[in-house]
This record gives C-alpha cells, structure tokens and sequence, in this order.
C-alpha cells in the first residue's frame, strides 16, 4: 500500500538526548534505547470514514517521536497499517449502499491527503489488512499446529486464541478481569459467544458469513482475519519482536494491544512484542469523546476544506500533553492561529533573540515524555523577546528557530505553512 510523501525535515547542530516517555505496561516514564535504527508500529485507521481530529492528535503524538529519535541520530523503522477490512468497515458500506472496497480505498486515500497537510513522517512501510492476509493465515495456521487456538465447534469455522495458554496475560494493560471483560465487550469483542472456552478468548478468523467477503483461510475455511492477528502478523513480518514503542489511542491498550502482544508473543515463544508500550490520550468535543458512534467529529479535511491553516491544527493539538484526554474548541484553533500568525512575524526577521537556547530547551521539553506545551512555551517567549527588542540580538538566529520548529515540532512557519 502507497505511503504519502515526506516533507522536507531541516538538519539541526548537534543532537538531541535520550526520548524518554511513558510506558503503560510500567506504569511510569522509562527511557527508550534504541538501536542505531528506532523501530515503532502505530495502529491506523479502518477507512470507513473521514479523518478526525482524535486520529490526528493520535498520529501526531508519535510524529514527535519519529522526529525526536531522528534528531538524537537514528534511523527510524516506522509500520502503520490499515485495517481496510472489519465489521464497521462492511456495516457503513452495506447503510450507503457501497462497495466497501471503493470505501476503503476513498477513505484512505484523504487519510493520506490529511497526513501530508499535517506534515507527518510517513512510515516505512504502510500495510493494509487484505494485502497481508496470505501471511496471517499461515501465523493461524502455526497458533493451532502449537495448540494454542481452537475452532469453535458450531460449524461457522470461526477460530480462536487460548489465552488461558498465555503467560503473562495481561502485563501490557495491566487490568483485572473484570475491567478487560468490560473494555472487551465495548471495544468490539465478543465475551458471551457460546462455545469459547474462557470469554476474554480473542477471534483469529472468522468464518463466512453470507454477504461478506471472504478469503481463503486456515485449512482452506473461507472467511477473513481477526484484527489482532493482523497487527501482530504486520508488525512479525516488517520490524520483528521486542520493537521500541507500539503506539496508539488509549483506547487500544485493550484489548487491542494486549491480544496482539499475545498472538505475537505466542508465535515465536519470546517476550516482548514491544520494549514500551505509548498511548496518546482521547480529544474531545462538548464534554464527550469524540467518536464516531456519537456523531460528533471534526474533520480535518473539513476544516482544511474551511481554509483552516493546517500548521494551525498541528499546533492546536500540540498544545494539549498528549497522553491526557482534552477538548477541541473554536478558542483553542483561534489561539493557535493567533500564536502561528506571530511566530512567522519572529522568524521572519532578519536577527532576534538567541536560537541556541531555544534549540537545548526543546530538545529538553520533548524528551521527557513529549512535553510539547513546555516546548510551545519557549517558542512563545522567544518570540516575545524577539518581536519586543531590548536583550541580545543575534544576527541569522530567527532562521535556526525555524528550522528547530520545523524539525522537532514538525510545524513550518514559512508564508501559509
């Protein structure tokens, strides 16, 4: 599957320190030591609708960890995939009318569009679900040859994990059963399915079903993959166990990271599927979540469409932590275009206040744990001393701010963005 293109990331003086961020699996702020290649997966989007405001916030939070370990001096191995396959996916097709096929591909495709306005890295390598079916089913196929899945006996060819053979189960998330049973059941599990053995077991295929697409499957069963085993399938098969970061909403912590860390971990007998796991906390609207059962997104291709500067969002949303769960409000995009308008008035200039300063206390704020408001802050009060006079003037030094502000926080402050 086609990625989109990179922008052009500005080559800062020295490098920056050790990312350190917060680990749900930990509990608390760890540092990450990657290799001279930082490996991370992100879960992306299932394309049966726009991209909103909650996704960016998401993909921008692991942005600034793609630049901050660039900046360090890695090379950075970035998977997202694509679950251009699932039940919401087929349920908004059959409402409109659609071939899900012509859905997904639409859906993906402004994704693409939203990302690009964004200025986000692309990843290396972006994998959709039905491309990398071959290959889960072979993962299945190994799972049961071991005796750690089953086939429910009800005729459907409907396959599933044992998790009661996992080891550790539960150690990503760190819930108890009665809250997995909970976020299981809301988040698109089935608890109650007779025939399982234990209710927290997870689907790796599902059988056909009338009127669904379908796939050649484990033992020749039609039907399609699980979303679990198709994370961990892509991540196997592209950076391998015991990556640096696994990264996603909040709302993956489970069960969605947690069974794909089991399927993974089973598959090749080791630990761990990934050295920390980082989530990026819910953006909401009007007290709420912003969600599509609700009703109440905000499209980022619908506030570009608007003439909204997309740097302006990019800064909206970095001026939230991104691990806490914050509104979207009319005031928090008037501030941000507000702050964009008058950092391009600074970095316009032809000397202003010291970069280097500025350039060691980003590095700063972005490395413990991707304090991006902190980072915001020093740009402001640069600005302010720059654009108020009085202090030390330095000749060139508005043009490094620029590039610093482009590299880390990925926002251009060239004319419109």
């Amino acid at each position: 599957m086609l990625s989109w293109p990179a922008p052009l990331l500005p080559t800062l003086p020295g490098t920056g320190p050790v990312l350190k961020l917060h680990d749900t699996s930990r509990g608390e702020v760890v540092a990450t030591n990657p290799g001279p290649t930082a490996r991370m997966y992100v879960c992306g989007i299932t394309p049966y609708d726009a991209t909103h405001l909650g996704h960016a916030a998401t993909y921008l939070a692991f942005d600034l960890i793609n630049r901050v370990w660039r900046d360090a001096g890695h090379a950075v191995h970035y998977v997202q995939n694509v679950t251009d396959i699932d039940d919401p996916l087929l349920e908004r097709a059959a409402r409109d009318h659609e071939d899900w096929v012509v859905l997904a591909m639409r859906e993906t495709a402004l994704f693409r569009e939203d990302m690009t306005a964004l200025r986000v890295l692309p990843p290396e390598d972006y994998v959709g679900a039905v491309e990398t079916i071959p290959r889960i089913v072979g993962h299945i196929e190994d799972l049961l040859a071991e005796g750690l899945a089953y086939e429910v006996d009800d005729g459907t060819g409907d396959l599933y994990h044992d998790v009661s053979q996992a080891p550790g189960f539960g150690a990503e998330s760190r819930y108890d059963e009665a809250t997995m049973l909970g976020f299981f059941a809301q988040r698109g599990g089935d608890p109650d399915r007779s025939g399982k053995r234990q209710p927290l077991d997870p689907v790796l295929w599902r059988g056909e079903r009338p009127g669904e697409p379908a796939w050649a499957g484990p033992g020749g069963t039609a039907g399609r993959p699980g979303w679990h085993i198709e994370c961990a399938a892509i991540a196997l098969d592209t950076i391998g166990m015991g990556f640096d970061v696994q990264g996603g909403g909040s709302d993956l912590v489970f069960p969605h990271h947690e069974y794909s860390a089991v399927h993974a971990e089973a598959l090749t007998a080791t630990k761990p599927f990934a050295r920390a796991y980082v989530h990026a906390g819910m953006i909401g609207l009007d007290g709420e979540k912003m969600s599509k059962s609700r009703g109440n997104l905000v499209f980022v291709s619908k506030l570009r469409g608007e003439g909204v500067d997309p740097m302006a969002i990019r800064l909206a949303l970095l001026s939230g932590h991104y691990r806490s769960d914050r509104p979207w409000t009319a005031d928090l995009l008037t501030a941000a275009e507000e702050r964009l308008v008058t950092w391009r008035r600074a970095v316009a200039l032809d000397a202003g206040a010291p970069a280097a300063p500025l350039l060691l206390g980003l590095r700063e704020r972005l490395t413990d744990d991707l304090d991006s408001p902190g980072a915001i802050a020093l740009v402001d009060a640069w600005a302010e001393r720059t654009l108020g006079g009085g202090g030390e003037i330095e000749e060139g030094s508005p043009g490094m701010v620029g590039d610093a502000v482009d590299a880390l926080l990925g926002i251009s402050l060239g004319d419109g963005g």
